[in-house]
């Protein structure tokens, strides 16, 4: 073999290589994290939906993420923010929501994409009509007789909602229910956690996305990532799950698809649906 054939075969190789990867990142993967806790004293499921991006799997009528859901049969569906991009349709990321809404007990926390948006107005009035949206408060759910209140904040600093709505969440934080608090942005942990106001009471879990998993991951050398937005390169918060005295926080890696992010395309990163099991 001529010196230009190799040339042209090991060009060949990494292009297909990178392709394939690449493709890897189209396909969900259901990532399972155990909590445990002394508040609660049946099991309880939650199913974690960030990042959508206003993609769909196993069809435009979401039945592969639909059917995923029905596997788990969880006693909440809590959709993070970036369900939409920052500009481009909302009828795959609707659907989602108003296929599991009429199954499960569900609710919503939008993230910096829907604060983009110029119709979010629009769309926040249509999820209304669907699922309670929860910003600055909480929503309340019972659960095998066990009540559980999700707290929402959109915690993006640059939207000047942060400290609004994040200290009117710490205002009703009451130590006599389970408290999960979705808030979109990871990095922010230590004001999830309370510490910029010195706050008495903590949330019991703590949802995020927005990292994306990092982009391109290599598993035990690279696992957080190498690029996430608001961190730059070499994050330190994409995935997983974190223990802070008596908070969890649980970042998932999200569901947009490798197309959402061109130039950085998913690598060893497959989207992914979040199931929660707390327990003692």
């Amino acid at each position: 073999m001529s010196k230009k054939a190799r040339k042209r075969l090991i060009v060949a190789a990494v292009l297909l290589i990178f392709i394939a990867l690449t493709a890897w990142g189209f396909v969900m993967k259901t990532v399972y994290y155990s909590v445990r806790s002394d508040k609660l004293v049946k099991g309880v499921k939650i199913v974690f939906i960030s990042d959508l991006h206003n993609c769909f799997f196993g069809g435009t009528n979401q039945s592969g993420i639909i059917s995923e859901v029905n596997k788990e049969d969880p006693d909440l569906v809590i959709f993070g923010g970036d369900v939409l991009d920052a500009w481009g349709g909302t009828k795959y990321a609707l659907k989602l929501m108003s296929e599991l809404s009429l199954t499960y007990p569900c609710c919503y926390t939008p993230g910096n994409h829907e604060e983009m948006r110029d119709d979010k107005e629009e769309f926040y009035d249509k999820v209304g009509e669907i699922c309670p949206i929860v910003l600055g408060g909480y929503e309340q759910f019972t659960v095998k007789d066990q009540d559980i209140r999700v707290y929402g904040a959109l915690d993006s600093i640059a939207w000047g909602k942060h400290d609004t709505q994040l200290n009117e969440c710490f205002k009703t934080l009451d130590d006599d229910y389970y408290n999960i608090l979705v808030a979109h942005q990871p990095e922010q942990i230590d004001s999830y956690l309370g510490k910029d106001i010195k706050a008495e009471n903590s949330f019991d879990l703590i949802l995020s996305g927005h990292a994306h998993g990092g982009q391109w991951r290599i598993p035990k050398l690279l696992d957080q990532g190498l690029y996430a937005p608001d961190q730059g390169i070499f994050p330190k918060y994409t995935t997983g799950m974190y223990e802070y005295d008596d908070t969890v926080h649980i970042i998932s890696r999200g569901l947009a698809k490798p197309l959402r992010m061109i130039f950085i395309p998913r690598i060893f990163n497959r989207p992914e649906l979040s199931v929660i099991n707390i327990g003692k």
